[in-house]
């Protein structure tokens, strides 16, 4: 089989001639300039041979034409830190220009992931777009839930600017030619957001832009739930192919959570514990184990969020040795 055939054949439950695998990371500093971000993502490919590839901007390329500042500071995520957000006060949403994805830092990311596509012609590139709450959350920071209680109408009104930009966004994806979208949702979750407030605020925004997207016709749309204690029910009836969770840290277990979807899961692996910290006997013991769970249908091997930077390559490597064990 070649990437696609093997993700499309996992997604639809049927054999695989092994189990499909995507490892993904940051490349802070490279991720600052579309042409180091597209050749590091390129390379990193080019070395492992992944089934898809994750294009990992730093989290602020679709807010900075707002004018937020951020800098890296050595996180071994590779996850920037904002040093100015341009939402102040709660006014400020409704301040909030409308953006041309195809120019700016999102028409620079276009570039990028075309660059990609073009030199990975045989490999399925997904594309990072983060939801409109956590777009709103780095352009607020700690006044987000401040304003999402006690204006909700001022909040309302940025989201509906800032899902507009996503939509756009995702359309400029489609012309690239890119697979699909890696949606990363970070609010479907008890710890931030009450069920009521994530259907006001989240849902209904994410179903916005996926819908948007169902009519690219992306055949590889991937959906990251983001902490722990989440919404898996309120979110497992989206309009995407994957669903990639922290299954080794939050319920529900890959087993549990492929009878509540109707796509394949994405994981396995823990992280930090065993992919960072851990010896490759605890990755092969994961793999083994998540291959158990899943019976080897509708999984893809992976980790429930991105991969440390320093992870050693040795566990990479027996990550993927893990992919013949169907």
């Amino acid at each position: 089989m070649n990437k696609r055939e093997r993700l499309e054949a996992a997604i639809a439950g049927q054999a695989t001639d092994r189990i499909p695998i995507a490892l993904w990371r940051h490349f802070p500093g490279d991720d600052q300039s579309p042409d180091s971000l597209a050749a590091a993502t390129v390379a990193f490919q080019k070395r492992w041979d992944f089934d898809f590839v994750k294009v990992t901007p730093g989290s602020s390329f679709q807010l900075a034409d707002w004018g937020v500042q951020d800098t890296w500071l050595g996180n071994i995520e590779g996850t920037r830190q904002y040093m100015h957000r341009p939402i102040e006060r709660a006014s400020d949403w409704r301040g909030l220009k409308p953006l041309d994805a195809r120019s700016g830092a999102l028409g620079e990311q276009l570039h990028c992931l075309d660059l990609i596509v073009q030199q990975l012609p045989d490999t399925p590139v997904i594309q990072t777009v983060f939801s409109p709450m956590a777009q709103a959350k780095n352009l607020a920071g700690d006044r987000l839930m401040t304003d999402l209680r006690q204006h909700p109408a001022d909040f309302k009104a940025g989201l509906d600017l800032i899902t507009a930009a996503t939509i756009a966004f995702v359309k400029g994806i489609a012309a690239t030619g890119a697979a699909g979208i890696f949606y990363a949702q970070q609010h479907a979750t008890a710890s931030l957001l009450s069920e009521e407030e994530y259907r006001a605020f989240g849902r209904e925004y994410d179903l916005r832009v996926l819908e948007a997207l169902d009519q690219t016709k992306q055949w590889l749309n991937v959906l990251h739930i983001h902490g722990d204690h989440i919404y898996f029910d309120r979110v497992a009836d989206y309009p995407v192919q994957v669903w990639n969770w922290h299954d080794r840290e939050t319920k529900p277990s890959l087993k549990d959570g492929l009878t509540r979807i109707k796509g394949a899961a994405c994981g396995g692996l823990s992280r930090d514990m065993v992919m960072l910290r851990g010896r490759p006997e605890a990755v092969q013991y994961e793999v083994s184990d998540a291959i158990e769970q899943t019976g080897g249908r509708r999984y893809i091997i992976g980790t429930g969020c991105v991969m440390m930077i320093p992870t050693p390559e040795v566990n990479i490597r027996t990550a993927i040795e893990g992919t013949k064990r169907a």
